[in-house]
């Protein structure tokens, strides 16, 4: 394989890699859900959190789906292991970074 041949392979592996989601959602986690401030009314607040990670490996952006599925997936982990069982996001999501508030709905 030619440097021309391998420099293209990498490239397309950084590209399909920079599409991954890697933050695995823990058991804790599958029973956070996401709602709306209006939903949380009766909860009690438990904490805040703030999740980040990488919106770009190499140069390459990655798409701010995967970002946010991996910013909500380690908020939804975070909260569980905080006893939380619902986050209310308190900001946008930048530059793969975003915060949280931490509640507990069921049986507060």
């Amino acid at each position: 394989m030619g440097s021309r041949s391998r420099a293209l392979a990498g490239w397309l592996l950084v590209g399909v890699v920079a599409g991954c989601t890697w933050v695995e959602l823990k058991p804790q986690g599958e029973k956070v859900r996401q709602l709306t401030p209006a939903e949380v009314g009766r909860c009690k607040l438990l904490g805040h959190i703030t999740s980040n990670t990488a919106a770009s490996i190499a140069f390459i952006t990655r798409p701010k789906s995967s970002v946010r599925e991996e910013v909500n997936r380690l908020a939804r982990n975070n909260a569980g292991d905080m006893g939380g069982d619902t986050i209310v996001p308190t900001g946008p999501l930048v530059d793969g970074e975003q915060s949280f508030n931490v509640y507990r709905c069921i049986n507060p």
